[in-house]
């Protein structure tokens, strides 16, 4: 018996009755009898194909409560699944049925255009209706094996590179973090956690989706985050900790005169990407909830590091202390740097990949050094006391005229601003110097107020930045473009750097 199986044997004979996941928008439940009962039914219709020898089952599914059994049944039967995002378009579901080699994808919304466009890329199709799982199309005979052991979960991540790469993880790799994530947060089942994440994204699944079934409690799910239900949503359902990024912790800060249903909620998890002291110091001084920084990333199953449970032990602008693994810091030539040094974080463990697979699942590529560590491609340091501190992407270092700029300390200075919501950082091509930081802001000051909004960010960044550090132009905007899981999308504030609707302050030299 597989471990997910097992651990959903053991939460049903214990609570059968007892709510496993809700659907926070409709207030929807699965409890934990009917959730075998579905994953049963799932797994029973997803068989493998003898030909193939192995199948991998996308899938699109919009509701959230359908997908945690999904996705549960195809760990608890050994059915190999490609979580999809629901709102792809049909030339997004064929490249990604190419890409993945999917011999299935299963859709509760899918429409003629996307269905055909998943068969013409060589999957059939399964359309979940009010009724049962349906076959809407048969498979074309387009497959090859591949040429490692099949994994539970594969999913595709293009990191800063914008070419996919495909993570395999192992139903033993899921289950080490999620249960890594359990002992570290002190989770129960007592605890109701609310997760208005993506769930077709390795945070929400670990974290969330298993991590659920390890502790026995339950979880609130939405197909997206609603700033304007959030509260009503946590308070309705007694929520006992939170699983957000730093995007929606600044859009869920409390309002002058907001009323937070906080009092049942222990802590409010950060994860995905560096979260700045001013939104952090933001949403606990409004909302009364202290937030636990972590770091994590796909090729590690989710979490590396975490601040402890404890909050006198916490340190703020820190990710924590790595939970589970091995972590270290090295410098170009990959030798270690001593505490307080920024280097490339590298990680070591039983959740961290070994291989990422090619498109087309035919062949794989090595993910790990000669010596068995994982480069992350972030950049960080690490203090006395082991916790880590990120300074940001290494591909996102400014380097101007050979004087390196992490765009981390400027988006810190920007934030400080309370006028300001978001802030990004990033490196505009200079002639002679290689390139020079510029930034963007996010804030919703009236449009005759950006210039002047734009000249006080620039004398923070005089009072506060070296010269080599200042950001030439700020440009002010009403939001920042993110992607899924909340980060900001840097490669598409790189092509607007010419709008002309922008307010700009010019050299702050």
């Amino acid at each position: 018996m597989g471990q997910v199986r097992e651990l959903l044997t053991r939460t049903v004979a214990q609570k059968p009755d007892s709510v496993a996941f809700v659907h926070g928008r409709t207030g929807d439940t699965l409890t934990w009898r009917e959730l075998a009962r579905q994953a049963s039914a799932w797994s029973s219709m997803l068989v493998r194909r003898p030909e193939a020898g192995t199948s991998l089952t996308g899938l699109a599914l919009s509701s959230p409560i359908r997908f945690c059994a999904a996705y549960l049944a195809g760990l608890a039967s050994g059915t190999a699944v490609a979580p999809l995002d629901p709102r792809s378009t049909a030339d997004e579901l064929a490249a990604a049925t190419s890409v993945l080699a999917l011999t299935d994808v299963v859709g509760d919304g899918l429409d003629g255009v996307q269905i055909e466009a998943i068969r013409d890329a060589g999957a059939r199709v399964w359309s979940l209706g009010p009724g049962e799982l349906e076959l809407v199309t048969d498979i074309t005979d387009r497959w090859d094996p591949p040429r490692c052991a099949p994994p539970s979960v594969i999913l595709a991540t293009s990191g800063s590179t914008g070419r996919p790469k495909l993570v395999p993880l192992q139903e033993d790799q899921l289950v080490h973090v999620a249960t890594q994530v359990v002992a570290h947060h002190r989770l129960n089942a007592e605890d109701r956690g609310y997760c208005p994440l993506p769930l077709f994204h390795i945070n929400a699944q670990v974290v969330g989706i298993i991590g659920t079934v390890i502790s026995g409690g339950s979880l609130v799910v939405e197909e997206r985050f609603s700033r304007e239900q959030f509260w009503d949503v946590v308070g309705a359902n007694e929520v006992t900790w939170l699983n957000l990024v730093p995007a929606i912790l600044a859009a869920a800060t409390p309002g002058q005169g907001t009323v937070a249903s906080s009092a049942s909620i222990r802590f409010a998890r950060s994860a995905s990407s560096p979260l700045p002291h001013a939104i952090r110091e933001r949403f606990e001084a409004a909302s009364g909830i202290a937030v636990l920084e972590t770091y994590g990333m796909t090729e590690a199953a989710s979490q590396i590091t975490a601040n402890p449970a404890r909050p006198d032990c916490r340190r703020a602008g820190s990710v924590g202390l790595p939970v589970g693994l091995d972590l270290r810091i090295t410098n170009q030539m990959g030798a270690d740097v001593a505490p307080g040094e920024t280097g490339e974080v590298r990680i070591r463990g039983l959740g961290v990949i070994d291989r990422y697979l090619l498109p087309g699942r035919i062949d794989w590529t090595s993910a790990r050094d000669e010596d068995g560590w994982l480069p992350t491609g972030d950049l960080g340091r690490l203090d006395e006391d082991g916790f880590l501190y990120l300074a940001g992407r290494i591909d996102d270092v400014i380097n101007r005229g050979g004087e390196k700029v992490y765009p981390r300390e400027i988006e810190e200075i920007l934030l400080r601003d309370d006028r300001v919501c978001g802030a990004v950082a990033l490196a505009r091509p200079h002639p002679s110097l290689g390139s020079q930081p510029v930034a963007f802001v996010a804030s919703s000051v009236a449009p005759g107020d950006r210039t002047r909004l734009a000249e006080d960010l620039a004398r923070s960044c005089e009072r506060a930045l070296s010269r080599f550090k200042r950001p030439v132009e700020i440009f002010v905007t009403d939001e920042l473009p993110v992607g899924a899981t909340g980060k900001v999308a840097r490669r598409r504030l790189a092509e607007t750097l010419k709008a002309p609707e922008m307010e700009t302050i010019g050299e702050t030299r």
